[in-house]
């Protein structure tokens, strides 16, 4: 591990964070002195990102710290943006870290504004107590208060209780576009906006007729020749010597710089900094305002996409490549889908490759399978890269619920997401509409697939025993070790339902090895009862098993710990594995084979069925397919020609010097017909179903 990624996290964080904001305001200290105020935050963000419950309180305090501590410049802020969500993505809660960064945002904007009111209500004070000196000695507090009213930086003006303005200075008046002269012509209800809160009148009212005595707010006003201006508005009422409402004054400070970043930052919390799309915070909260649309009828939709092979771009023509192409096919879905916009129809990015396609307002699957196909299309059109044209594709998941229902925005998104793999899976290039069963036994099988390691360690697998059975005197030669899992709720479950998870998992490993164990001891036992038996115990091998590098040395300690002869065990493994098996797993397959143990293809004749390529691999016997043996149905006979390649597949199989057996003999007359084309040892319920080992035992002993 370097020394950079063994710092702690919250140390990192808080010198990256001093590096960026250094310089960027007027603040007295040395760099050392500033990681050190910067640690504590730092770790608290961590703590924060951390935890289940999200707290907006701990960065909206510390965007408040930062303007209190005086790093007041729009750059101190923007770095720290910047700086906290590279350094904080690692976390892996893109969700939870938007929040955060807008809470930072928004406590160094109220930080900020309450400075700014501050200084507000100081001009204020200082032009009522000048107003009223004035009224005790006119002759030196009027020009008092007219240098304060005139030269102020922020607008000031008084009005009637009327609304008629009587008097402005300067800075109101470059604000607003008009003249003194101008201003005075005009009433306080002329600067009524069509964005106004709808309070603000009813506030302003109630000071006129002395219930309040001052508020405040931001407020837009329009311009004068054009544009407008977000401006922080303090109203105040000033009474008579009796107390009566007399004059309003107003005092305006122009915020639109200020405003404008708030947006910025707003905007860049809710949208992807690559494509500009609505990011992953933006499309839950509408998904969830669609789901809990009360109209009688509605539908919501969702059109989950993928880029199909994006990785290998990425991989080959560069990031920026990649990021190039990202750009190209965001614009795309959003002009393919703009039809759409009326009804709320959102494209946003999920982030990586992925993209989705929020259709509020569904009108049913016909809709959304045109969103979904005007969008691949959109795709599919080829893009320039680097001065190559290429084509892509994409996938798509489709999904439709009612609004109004028990639908999570969560459980939409999952079940949209495994549509959108179920596409990838049918050939790519495609959507594929959402299905209740398929997916319920897709949960299943991840339920499985992540209760595996707990069944293992808690036993809820064993082992059953099939009898291996010679056709020349119908003896039992051996058995085959078959895995099967007691699982506490669904009871008992077939190996074709878990072994393909636990190969997929990696858990065959350990599985594979403990019925090695398991099946080497009871053949052992059963050696050890029936000396004068030589029984032979077979059991199925994975390929992840045979890759592993320590799989001889297992073999060899399972033989050793019980005491089995090599020659008694036979390992199967599937036809498709041995014939790729080259260098190290071929050298692992020869080692085993010196050791005496048996080499036993599974399931030939289901993939190359090349006997010639058997010369270079240490095999000693093959188990030929179910489906050699049987007919239409599990109780026929092969037709014509399957039993001449029956009986091709066994020539050829002794010419080689390997034993035949067979699987899924279920009568008479399957075993008949295999005993006249000279097949060694069969296999099925004709036989014997696979058994508990006492029922084995009871078996041998009564064929003595």
């Amino acid at each position: 591990m370097s020394p950079a990624s063994a710092e702690p996290l919250a140390a990192r964080v808080a010198r990256a964070w001093a590096r960026a904001i250094s310089r960027t305001s007027y603040v007295s200290m040395a760099h050392r002195e500033l990681i050190d105020y910067l640690t504590v935050p730092a770790e608290r963000l961590v703590r924060a990102l951390e935890s289940e419950n999200h707290d907006p309180l701990i960065p909206y305090g510390i965007g408040f710290a930062l303007v209190e501590d005086h790093f007041t410049e729009p750059a101190s802020l923007d770095r720290t943006l910047a700086v906290l969500g590279e350094e904080l993505a690692p976390l892996g809660r893109a969700h939870r870290l938007a929040a955060v960064l807008g809470a930072i945002g928004a406590g160094f904007a109220r930080a900020l504004k309450e400075r700014t009111l501050a200084e507000q209500e100081n001009i204020r004070d200082a032009a009522l107590i000048a107003r009223s000196a004035a009224e005790e000695a006119r002759w030196t507090s009027e020009a008092r208060f007219r240098a304060i009213f005139a030269e102020a930086v922020i607008g000031i003006g008084v009005a009637e209780l009327d609304g008629s303005i009587i008097d402005v200075n300067a800075a109101i008046c470059e604000m607003f576009g008009y003249t003194r002269a101008e201003f005075l012509t005009q009433n306080v209800s002329t600067f009524i906006h069509p964005q106004d809160a709808p309070d603000v009148w009813d506030r302003y009212q109630d000071l006129v007729d002395g219930k309040l005595d001052h508020f405040r707010l931001e407020k837009p006003y329009a311009r004068n020749g054009g544009g407008s201006i977000w401006t922080d508005l303090v109203v105040s009422l000033v009474r008579a010597h009796d107390g009566t409402p007399r004059f309003v004054v107003a005092m305006v400070e122009d915020i639109t710089e200020r405003h404008r970043l708030q947006l910025q930052l707003e905007h860049q919390a809710l949208h992807d900094p690559l494509t500009d799309l609505p990011n992953r915070t933006l499309l839950f909260t509408r998904l969830e305002e669609a789901l809990a649309d009360p109209e009688p009828h509605g539908r919501v939709g969702l059109c989950y996409l993928d880029l199909d092979g994006f990785k290998a771009i990425n991989d080959t023509l560069g990031h920026a490549a990649g990021d190039q192409l990202l750009r190209t096919v965001a614009g795309r879905l959003a002009a393919a889908v703009s039809g759409g916009a009326a009804n709320g129809t959102m494209v946003a990015r999920m982030g990586g490759d992925e993209f989705v396609v929020l259709v509020p307002r569904s009108s049913g699957t016909a809709e959304l399978v045109g969103v979904a196909e005007a969008a691949l299309a959109a795709v599919r059109r080829p893009v320039r890269l680097d001065g190559r044209s290429l084509t892509v594709s994409a996938s798509a998941g489709l999904i439709e619920r009612p609004a109004g229902g028990d639908t999570t925005a969560a459980e939409l998104m999952k079940a949209a997401d495994t549509t959108l793999y179920w596409a990838k899976g049918d050939g790519r290039d495609r959507w594929a509409f959402f299905d209740e069963d398929r997916y319920a036994t897709d949960i299943s099988r991840y339920r499985l697939s992540a209760e595996l390691p707990r069944a293992l360690a808690q036993h809820e697998f064993f082992v059953e025993y099939q009898p291996l059975v010679r056709l020349g005197d119908d003896g039992v030669a051996g058995v085959e070790a078959l895995v099967r899992w007691q699982h506490p709720e669904l009871g008992l479950l077939r190996p074709d339902l878990f072994v393909p998870l636990a190969e997929e998992t990696g858990l065959i490993v350990p599985l594979g090895r403990w019925v090695l164990r398991e099946a080497c001891g009871q053949a052992a036992r059963w050696r050890a009862a029936h000396p004068d038996r030589t029984l032979l115990v077979s059991v199925n091998v994975a390929v992840r098993q045979l890759r592993e590098p320590g799989f001889v040395a297992e073999v060899r300690d399972a033989l050793t710990t019980t005491g089995l002869e090599p020659s008694a065990l036979q390992l199967e493994l599937t036809e498709s594995t041995l014939m790729g098996t080259t260098g190290e797993p071929l050298r692992r397959l020869r080692a085993l084979a010196d050791l005496g143990i048996r080499i036993a293809i599974d399931d030939f004749g289901t993939g190359y069925s090349n006997l010639a390529y058997l010369r270079n691999l240490p095999v000693t016997g093959l188990k030929l397919a179910g489906t050699f043996v049987t007919g239409k149905t599990r109780a026929d006979l092969p037709d014509r020609v399957d039993r001449e390649i029956l009986a091709a597949l066994v020539r050829l199989a002794h010419a080689l010097g390997l034993t035949v057996i067979a699987e899924g003999v279920e009568t008479a007359e399957q075993a008949a017909l295999l005993r006249t084309l000279d097949c060694d040892m069969v296999q099925g319920w004709h036989y014997a179903r696979a058994e508990h080992p006492d029922a084995f035992a009871a078996r041998l002993a009564a064929t003595v």
